[in-house]
């Protein structure tokens, strides 16, 4: 019997990346996930190395009508869910002189407002006991140049993790944050030019303790331990960045 045998969880960003290594280390462990993502293609190539214990469910989480249809779907799949890992998001460099409003409106949407409603619109199938787990990042505490607005949504997540946390306590229902440091998921790559992808990495490595980036396997292993395991903590948030912002 795995470790998760039962359980069910929905993963948002699941096709690739932290979600993705979440959602696999939640198959292996017998659960039942659905993930979503606004790519099909990944979301196929996800779905088939996961295998039928996972369900993929095509969207965008700054679509209300998506997120609509994602539980409507998790619902009819699934039922009720033991966790909820709200993992969708983008990163993009938006210097202060040149970023423009529909840049600053896209990451927001995203990134904040798809992770509100992604819980609103979740939360009535979580079951008592369950944990849901938002994706900060490490860029929430520090002042790093050209990221003000992808930092900012991330900040907004922090308070979130607060602010859920009291609103569903009273159903039993935790909410905790996990902030990762530089992860090498491909991300930067499909955001910034190889120039500005490969200065952001060096400029990372270079002042990180631990002299690397995480692999998403090690976020996935944090974030799982705030959803099922960290069963007397709420409103946190677990820092996995390589000691970037503790030393």
């Amino acid at each position: 019997m795995g470790e998760y045998n039962g359980r069910t969880a929905v993963i948002t960003g699941g096709g690739s990346g932290v979600g993705f290594a979440v959602a696999k280390k939640l198959v292996d462990g017998g659960a039942r996930v659905a993930i979503t993502g606004r790519s099909r293609a990944t979301l196929d190539a996800a779905r088939e190395r996961l295998g039928e214990n996972a369900v993929a469910v095509p969207g965008d989480v700054a679509s209300l009508r998506d997120l609509d249809a994602l539980a409507d779907r998790v619902q009819s799949e699934l039922g009720t869910i033991d966790a909820l890992f709200v993992n969708a998001g983008v990163a993009a460099l938006t210097p202060f002189d040149s970023t423009t409003e529909e840049a600053y409106d896209e990451l927001f949407a995203i990134n904040v407002k798809g992770a509100w409603f992604t819980v609103q619109k979740l939360a009535p199938l979580l079951n008592p006991g369950a944990g849901i787990v938002l994706t900060t990042s490490a860029a929430n505490v520090v002042g790093m140049a050209d990221t003000s607005v992808y930092a900012a949504g991330k900040a907004a997540l922090r308070s979130m993790a607060r602010s859920f946390s009291r609103e569903l306590l009273p159903r039993g229902i935790r909410v905790n944050a996990i902030s990762p440091g530089p992860v090498d998921t491909g991300a930067l790559d499909a955001t910034m030019t190889p120039e500005e992808a490969e200065r952001f990495k060096a400029e990372r490595v270079a002042d990180n303790p631990m002299r690397r980036f995480g692999t998403p396997e090690e976020i996935a292993r944090a974030a799982l331990f705030l959803a099922f395991d960290a069963t007397y903590t709420t409103g946190a948030e677990l820092v996995a960045d390589g000691g970037a912002t503790q030393l």
